[in-house]
């Protein structure tokens, strides 16, 4: 085997992002065209996107707006761009939401939705439900983040505090027919807890949601605690009469981008083991595992035989300890480093395909065996940095970030590690 290593990881992640391009997947999921007026609207990290593809598509009328996260933006003539933040929702959020209930409300039978949705929709579109403010909104994001829990258990609890994520924005735009095209970045790829599902209904209750903030620990506010234990926070049920006849599909997943990217491995002779495209849990221990099976492979040609390019998708968590520059596929790769530290031919990429993973520009970065050893002659202690949560400071020490810039697509994260 005669390949590069980073040159090849990042055409890896290049493939996986082809993949959920929304030019490519659009095409294929278009609804008839409607005796009434057709509107748009969206919310993600690749929304706009999505929009310019739609546009491109669409042989008629057309209006309508998403909401994409700041420099996210695509040009677009006849559906409106609103950029927000991302993660933590602010008042171009707040605004954006109001606009796209708006935008749905007074539609007929006769009239077409198309909701565009991906990652990210859920900060950006603050709504706080019943006497809740944007202030509470903003806490209850900071605490989910830094809780550890999954992200289906964030948007469970983000979904009872809103008045258009649970299926909300949907029973606004009745009797319209609505047509959710989503791409996923959800382990599992249920549409309805992508973005919080403001198109799509879920069956959890606020008495789940009332278990997952006792079970993590949260600390919210008291008008928040008062809110999910009223009837007020109740979000509508999948069996809703406002809800019948729409349709949902799920136009790219974390699955097909993991298969791309290991048909990108073959076509260069290379085996691709996808360990499955739906891994959760603590950022550092899927790192720690993850380098187990690597080592394995490297020293002892086992379950694997190299050459091996090895994948796997999904959206890990990082329970805040401290407060370092990092992210989630940083934090994975330390924890990944420090496992194969002095271990010879093994190579690794870990990135969020939306092109950012946390608090800095970077989608991730690279590690391989010498990672630590050179972390350490620039004057960076690998486990005292994961030990803060400041992986992204480790790796720019040693100029191993990875930053491809936003992607315009978003189908969670992609670890691949090449073992030669």
């Amino acid at each position: 085997m005669n390949v590069d290593p980073k040159p090849f990881l990042t055409s890896v992640f290049n493939a996986a992002v082809a993949a959920a391009d929304p030019d490519r997947t659009i095409r294929n999921h278009l609804p008839p065209k409607p005796k009434g007026r057709t509107i748009v609207i969206g919310a993600g990290k690749g929304s706009a996107q999505m929009a310019a593809a739609l546009e491109k598509a669409w042989d008629g009328p057309i209006e309508g707006v998403v909401v994409t996260r700041y420099g996210y933006a695509a040009k677009c003539e006849r559906i409106e761009v609103i950029e927000a933040a991302h993660p933590v929702p602010d008042k171009a959020g707040l605004a954006a939401a109001k606009r796209l209930l708006e935008t749905v409300r007074g539609l007929t039978a006769d009239d077409l939705v198309i909701a565009l949705i991906s990652g990210g929709g859920s900060a950006l579109l603050p709504s706080p439900a019943g006497d809740l403010t944007l202030a509470d909104e903003i806490a209850v994001n900071e605490a989910l983040l830094a809780s550890g829990a999954p992200i289906a258990a964030m948007n469970a609890v983000r979904k009872h505090v809103s008045t258009i994520k649970g299926g909300r924005l949907a029973a606004a735009a009745y009797p319209a027919k609505l047509v959710s095209l989503v791409v996923s970045d959800i382990p599992g790829d249920n549409p309805a807890l992508v973005a919080s599902g403001p198109t799509v209904p879920d069956q959890s209750t606020r008495q789940d949601v009332l278990a997952i903030v006792s079970t993590y620990g949260m600390k919210l506010p008291a008008a928040v605690m008062a809110h999910l234990n009223s009837p007020a926070a109740d979000a509508p049920l999948p069996g809703d009469e406002v809800f019948a006849g729409n349709e949902v599909h799920l136009i790219a997943s974390a699955a097909v981008s993991l298969e791309a990217a290991a048909a990108l491995a073959a076509r260069e002779g290379i085996q691709a083991i996808i360990l499955s495209d739906s891994i959760e849990g603590e950022a550092r221990d899927v790192g720690s595992v993850h380098a187990g099976i690597a080592r394995e492979v490297a020293t002892r040609n086992r379950p694997f035989n190299k050459p091996v390019l090895i994948l796997s998708g999904g959206e890990t968590t990082v329970t805040l300890r401290a407060k370092g520059k990092g992210g989630r596929n940083s934090e994975f790769l330390l924890a990944f480093a420090i496992g194969i530290d002095g271990v010879e031919g093994i190579d690794a990429l870990a990135a969020d395909t939306d092109g950012i993973d946390g608090s800095e520009n970077n989608a991730g970065a690279f590690a391989d065996g010498t990672t630590v050893a050179r972390m350490r002659a620039a004057g960076v202690d690998a486990k005292a940095m994961l030990a803060g949560n400041n992986a992204w400071t480790a790796f720019n020490a040693v100029s191993d970030l990875f930053v491809p810039g936003p992607t315009g697509t978003n189908v969670n994260d992609l670890r691949a590690i090449l073992i030669r």
